[in-house]
């Protein structure tokens, strides 16, 4: 599971951040983490906890099938 994603953030001079994420939940099988941080990264690459750009709390998921037709297999594909 994903707890951490470090990216820079180009739109807005190239800074760095990082993305953490927490308080997972089942939603048809699939595990998701209803709660997102994102924060600039400080000296060692270290989320600066003080400095939060971005706050994602997702309270109720769930997933539908499609009825569209599967995508078409390439030969090469397995």
């Amino acid at each position: 599971m994903l707890r951490r994603h470090d990216y820079s953030v180009n739109v807005a001079g190239g800074f760095g951040a990082a993305q953490l994420t927490s308080e997972y939940a089942t939603a048809n099988g699939f595990r998701l983490p209803m709660k997102r941080r994102a924060y600039t990264r400080g000296a060692g690459r270290q989320p600066v906890l003080d400095m939060l750009m971005v706050s994602i709390d997702i309270s109720d998921v769930s997933f539908t099938q499609d009825d569209a037709p599967a995508p078409v297999r390439r030969d090469n594909q397995r």
